[in-house]
């Protein structure tokens, strides 16, 4: 084969694939340097380090755009802003300390992170993505980040079209093109140009980057790669930002409160100090320090820190987060949808036996289920691809026993119409030398039987008895078609039933104890599934499930949005259901306020992992699927999935802990402080000893990641409730406020502390009692008895507390403004320090008693801008040596 022309690069600003759209085939080859070969190993080699991968962005840990993240929050906005405050008026000390807090906050959240994304990266990169091009006259798998302009890719059924490419043959293609266009109609296409200026939805002659093959198979020459594809504009356009997860917005919302609080309280306080005079650069920095104090400094480092070692810790169990976030929403999760195969059963399809109808021969029974397959057996074998192209069921028909003693080869193929998932059946036009053709359907009996005249009633009960041994079985029928050329509509009428096929799909030795964890974990599980609702149902009984009702594809179609919600929640078995009846079930079920994830790993279960709120899928599901999904098991076990469950709860409920304890004893020493400074002729805390105290407090809080959860809080998922986070700091923050008055009373009338003792005696008491309450708040438990925190917890606790005692005695003491205190003050803030914490503990138990509810559910919308996100994910640039 001569070395192709160098391809012709088109001008910017000109849309390629639209400009092909409209020409022949053979101008469309020539303007890209191609032939119907394809291209050369050589050619395509030289094209690729000319014009880069086929890839809309590059999937790298990039460091700045990590630290770019780390310093969108709004705490570490307000830190910014007090220290420049600080630094411009001249209070140094101030800015260093607030400096500090900030290297502190944004090196953890960006060190965590940024180990976290390069973890993730190790393991994008041992996922590959492959299409089947056409290179030096043969078929390869090729990575879709290595095709070029004037590649031959061929389609099949589920195949993601990996870049705009103009169709050059045809069979009966489909194509799903709802992520570009929007439109949720199959689009048909053909080889035949269209128009010149015709819109993106108008494009028949092209498949797009990013579409879905929804039927038929088909080849066409790539035009467009990368940015230059129609997919490639609009993810470039859109940033390819991934949205917000619940937990995010939960986060934000959480912050903006936390804002307002201390605007509101930093306003009034400085407000206050001008109506008494005091100087306005004091009033202003104090004020600031009450903002500051207030807002817990290092919620976004112990976020990261706890996601960081969450994706660590899956990733050790074989789990793909494709962002860190993810793991909290697998937490989140109540309601799993799961497909049946390979995850309740073994997955392994096995030709079990043949079954005939009317005394046909079983041998011949196998000929003509071999006709009827999507991939031509004969040029299956004669490449030596390993069943390359056809379903699991096909591919299981080819190892059957006598399948290759079979005279397939004396056949000739007319045509085929292959599977697809709403027809549920292939069907073929074959005809032996010297004979008049057979038309051949192959197919769910559900989709079969219809077709045939008079299958009579000793089959249906030849069918309802296998469907009774929980067997995959698929029917097989056929009728002479003398002097048909070509498959047409009324080529499937008056079939004849000529038997069942039955396949073995043994159950999961381990899916009955996966199933009695995740249903400890609060999580329910229904089945979607294409098999037979008796297939289904025989499943669920081996497994021990609780079957409460079932649903079909069809029952599904007779019910409108608002029936299919509340039937939809009390089934537990969905059977015989279609891509887009999936779809529906997941969206009517998200309607409820459930969280729900689907698990799928095929092509029909690509529509319901975009609509879930968190898509799951295996390392060895088809790519569509694979692309669709949110987390990756590279292991099909729902145990796997239980341990991420456990994980995105175990990460939600210490960031609670942080939360709670740092609203309540920031919220009460603030208000204490706003009150003094008020009432007293000096200020109860200088601002420097005030953003002191908040950065060893926060730093005790670091190890909260490491903390144990009790098993109740796992039980059940949680979501952000910032009502309940406001009760909870309007109790225990005036319990804080309370103790520190008296500590104020007992200072300045029993002990007539001077100002520099005020403070360090303040200081010792607030350092304590904001550090130890972590004992309390951790657990609804007696603390210590009945649940013991982490030892890195103890120990950083006591550890701030004891700097903290030992400030006022150390050589640092005169420059922080603290002088060392007598025995019998220390021995007094010791007592007060205990009493506040039987308090707080008597509290608490109030609290849960009385106070805290369940807390509403979100609302779940995923958006337009999501399915994009999360398909480009596909087309990514992984490291040089992949390419």
């Amino acid at each position: 084969m001569s070395r192709p022309a160098t391809a012709v690069t088109p001008p910017p600003g000109v849309s390629p694939v639209r400009e092909a759209a409209a020409e022949s085939v053979e101008a469309v080859l020539a303007a890209v340097g191609s032939f119907t070969a394809g291209l050369s190993g050589a050619e395509a080699a030289s094209r690729l380090e000319r014009f880069g991968p086929n890839a809309v962005r590059g999937h790298r840990a990039r460091p700045w755009r990590v630290l770019g993240r780390q310093v969108r929050s709004p705490i570490l906005v307000l830190l910014f802003a007090t220290a420049a405050v600080s630094a411009v008026v001249g209070e140094r000390a101030e800015a260093l300390i607030i400096g500090v807090i900030l290297l502190v906050s944004i090196g953890l959240g960006f060190v965590n992170e940024f180990r976290a994304e390069r973890a993730a990266d190790a393991l994008h990169d041992r996922l590959r993505h492959t299409v089947v091009a056409v290179r030096d006259g043969v078929r390869r798998s090729v990575d879709v980040t290595e095709l070029v302009r004037g590649d031959l890719v061929a389609l099949a059924v589920g195949t993601v079209v990996p870049a705009d490419l103009r169709l050059i043959e045809t069979s009966g293609l489909e194509c799903d093109e709802s992520i570009v266009t929007g439109e949720a109609a199959s689009v048909a296409k053909s080889v035949e140009p269209v128009e010149h200026g015709a819109g993106i939805g108008d494009l028949a002659s092209c498949a797009l980057m990013g579409t879905v093959v929804h039927a038929g198979s088909g080849t066409g020459v790539v035009v467009a790669t990368a940015g230059e594809t129609e997919f490639g504009r609009i993810a470039v356009g859109l940033g390819v930002q991934n949205p917000q997860t619940e937990f995010q917005r939960g986060l934000g919302r959480f912050s903006v409160f936390l804002l307002v609080v201390a605007l509101i309280l930093s306003s009034v306080i400085f407000v206050a100090a001008l109506l008494l005079g005091r100087p306005v650069i004091e009033s202003l920095l104090f004020s600031l320090a009450i903002a500051v104090g207030i807002t817990p400094q290092l919620l976004p480092a112990v976020v990261s820190t706890s996601l960081a070692a969450g994706s660590r810790a899956l990733a050790r169990r074989r789990v793909l987060v494709k962002r860190m976030v993810c793991i909290e929403d697998l937490g989140d999760l109540d309601l799993l949808v799961t497909d049946k195969t390979g995850t309740l059963t073994t997955g392994r399809i096995a030709f079990d036996r043949a079954v005939p109808v009317g005394g046909v021969p079983s041998d011949e029974l196998l000929l003509l289920a071999l006709l009827a397959t999507d991939a031509d057996p004969v040029a299956v074998r004669a490449s030596g691809r390993d069943a390359a192209g056809l379903t699991p069921l096909d591919a299981a028909l080819l190892g059957a026993p006598g399948a290759a003693e079979a005279p397939v080869g004396a056949y000739r193929r007319l045509a085929v119409r292959p599977f697809d998932h709403e027809r549920r059946r292939c069907t073929a036009l074959a005809a032996a030398a010297g004979s008049e053709p057979i038309v051949v359907v192959k197919g769910a009996p559900e989709s079969v039987l219809p077709l045939c005249t008079a299958p009579g009633d000793a089959v249906a009960a030849e069918l309802a008895e296998l469907y009774a041994t929980g067997a995959r079985v698929v029917a097989v029928a056929s009728r002479p078609a003398p002097g048909l050329t070509q498959l047409d509509d009324t080529a499937e009428e008056g079939l004849a039933i000529r038997g069942f096929l039955v396949f073995a799909d043994a159950v999961r030795p381990d899916a009955a104890a996966s199933l009695a964890r995740l249903t400890a974990l609060g999580v329910e599980v229904k089945i979607a599934t294409g098999d037979s609702a008796t297939v289904a149902e025989r499943v669920c009984d081996q497994l021990g499930m609780a079957r409460r009702g079932t649903l079909t594809g069809d029952e599904v179609d007779a019910l409108d949005d608002r029936a299919l919600i509340d039937a939809a929640r009390a089934a537990s078995i969905f059977a015989r259901v279609s891509p887009e009846q999936k779809a529906r079930i997941v969206r009517a079920l998200r309607r409820k306020g459930r969280a729900v994830g689907f698990l799928g790993d095929g092509v029909n279960d690509a529509l319901a992992l975009h609509r879930a709120d968190v898509g799951i899928s295996v390392d060895s599901a088809v790519d569509v699927a694979k692309d669709a999904a949110d987390v990756l098991l590279l292991e099909k076990d729902l145990d796997v999935l239980a341990d991420g469950v456990t994980e995105g709860r175990r990460i939600f409920a210490n960031t609670i802990k942080y939360v709670l304890m740092g609203t309540s004893s920031n919220f009460g020493n603030m208000f204490s402080a706003s009150v003094a400074s008020v009432v007293l002729p000096f200020l109860p805390m200088l601002p420097g000893q005030i953003l002191l105290n908040n950065l060893l407090y926060d730093s005790s809080q670091l190890a909260i990641p490491t903390d144990h959860v009790d098993a109740e809080q796992l039980r059940a998922p949680a979501h952000w409730d910032i009502p309940a986070i406001r009760r909870f700091m309007l109790l225990f923050g005036p319990i804080s406020s309370l103790f520190d008055f008296a500590t104020f009373a007992l200072m300045l009338f029993a002990l007539n502390a001077a100002p520099p003792e005020f403070r360090s005696g303040w200081f010792i008491e607030s350092i304590a009692t904001q550090t130890l309450i972590v004992f309390a708040v951790r657990t609804r438990r007696v603390p210590f008895l009945r649940s013991r925190p982490s030892r890195p917890l103890v120990l950083s606790v006591l550890a701030v507390v004891a700097i903290g005692a030992w400030l006022p005695y150390s050589p640092l003491a005169g420059v922080l403004g603290f002088t060392p205190l007598p025995a019998v003050f220390v021995l007094a803030l010791a007592a007060m320090v205990v009493a506040y914490l039987v308090l707080v503990e008597v509290a608490k138990i109030w609290y849960y008693a009385r106070l805290s509810r369940p807390p509403e559910l979100p609302q779940r919308v995923r958006a337009y801008p999501h399915r994009v996100a999360r398909r480009a994910s596909r087309f990514t640039a992984r490291s040089p040596r992949s390419r």
